[in-house]
């Protein structure tokens, strides 16, 4: 059996193994595993297995992650989630839509110090809905705003998912960062004029909220102040060529845990809160970067990537086509599987194809966490809308709907698949900041 045969036999038979909702991880790992016994050997399958989870578990660049996520779960135990909802409150909670729009804003604030999706909708799900509940709003607006205001993480510095693609191409963590700020504010602006949109269509959806005087408002500001040093820390620090993406994530963990205790707002119990939540999820993404390594081995020893790329040149298409073709890839696929899984899985193929085909990589990369973006709000998998509902199962009320919180992210798909074509018609929207970095 030739070595692509044994390829596309592997692939198959781990999309089964997806279908049975074992991990992503662990089924990557096995399939990498038998497929490479079988084309190589035995005894070459089992020094890969070990050589590449010891260097995944053991390698300096991937510290990165826990870091960030160390900084996110502090920053969310010691209640600075709660400080920019309520400043955005105050701002705008008294417009029609205000306090959908004030959630969306939150949730850019909040990804700049996560870099999580599905936590930064589980942080502003708790804080939000309960409010916009209490002023009638939908059930669809409120959920809605929620699940897609969650996938700003994923763009906004700094984002896993980023780091995984820097990793992964060999590209630089700090301009991937920084070309990911423009686009997740442009989103950002693209949400709010949905959401007032919505709101002028439909009025019932997002009544007016309370009204604040101006010296309340402004007095808030202070609950943007530690997120904003914080920012400037880890992104001013990369910008300038200061520090590098981990040493600026060290930074930001030493930066949030000074103002959380010096302000007294992180008691021991977040504190062990936050580590075993930082524990679990990245060892869950370091099982996930281990398993598609052994994959991708296995891949580039069958020459799958280098046959599909082959394929694809020996077409007469346009670059654009083809770019089209793989953005749908990404889309379809982030119906059906965890974003970090996509990218993991499918970089190895889609990489190559788009150097050849003189793609900026930094571009690239921010234009695949745009549409695998829209795969954490679409269905089936749809791992926010899952994650807003669990919440909403706990809070006073009666209990919402699942297909009520997918009818209300629609909208909010048509916004980001807007910001995708921007970005793909102007790429300078995406490449402005780091062809400034020093």
């Amino acid at each position: 059996m030739s070595g692509t045969t044994i390829g596309v036999v592997g692939i198959v038979f781990m999309i089964a193994m997806f279908l049975t909702k074992m991990p992503v991880a662990y089924v990557m790992a096995t399939v990498g595993f038998l497929g490479f016994a079988l084309t190589a050997s035995m005894h070459g399958s089992m020094n890969l297995l070990v050589k590449d989870f010891y260097e995944v578990f053991s390698s300096y660049s991937l510290t990165t992650i826990p870091l960030f996520i160390l900084m996110g779960q502090i920053a969310f135990n010691s209640g600075i989630s709660g400080k920019l909802y309520a400043t955005a409150y105050r701002f705008l909670g008294h417009k029609k839509g205000g306090l959908a729009i004030a959630t969306v804003t939150a949730c850019t604030a909040f990804g700049a110090v996560c870099g999580s999706s599905a936590a930064t909708a589980a942080t502003m799900a708790t804080v939000g809905l309960p409010e916009m509940r209490k002023f009638g709003y939908s059930d669809s607006l409120a959920a809605g705003s929620v699940a897609s205001g969650g996938g700003l993480g994923m763009i906004m510095p700094p984002s896993v998912v980023l780091i995984i693609y820097g990793i992964l191409t060999e590209q630089s963590i700090g301009k991937l960062f920084m070309a990911g700020i423009i686009p997740a504010i442009l989103v950002t602006i693209l949400f709010i004029l949905t959401v007032l949109i919505w709101c002028a269509l439909a009025p019932e959806h997002g009544p007016k909220g309370e009204r604040f005087s101006w010296k309340e408002r402004i007095r808030s500001l202070r609950g943007m102040g530690e997120t904003l040093l914080i920012f400037i820390l880890v992104i001013g620090s990369m910008f300038f060529g200061i520090c590098t993406a981990t040493e600026a994530a060290s930074v930001g963990v030493i930066g949030v845990l000074t103002i959380s205790v010096v302000q007294r707002q992180l008691s021991w119990k977040s504190f062990v809160d936050a580590l075993y939540e930082t524990l679990n999820t990245s060892c869950m993404i370091m099982m996930l970067v281990a398993g598609a390594t052994v994959f991708g081995k296995f891949l580039a020893v069958t020459r799958i990537p280098y046959d599909i790329a082959t394929w694809i040149g020996g077409f007469d298409l346009p670059p654009l086509l083809i770019l089209f073709m793989i953005i749908l890839v990404y889309f379809l696929g982030g119906c059906f599987m965890d974003s970090l899984a996509l990218v993991m899985l499918t970089i190895p193929v889609f990489f190559p194809i788009i150097m050849n085909l003189g793609y900026d990589p930094i571009w690239f990369g921010i234009i695949i966490v745009m549409v695998t973006e829209m795969g954490v709000i679409t269905p089936p998998v749809g791992i926010n809308v899952y994650v807003v509902y669990g919440v909403s199962q706990g809070l006073p009320g009666p209990p919402m709907r699942l297909e009520s919180i997918f009818k209300g992210i629609a909208p909010f798909m048509i916004a980001v698949l807007i910001g995708s074509i921007l970005m793909a018609i102007f790429p300078q929207i995406v490449l402005f900041l780091p062809n400034l970095m020093g």
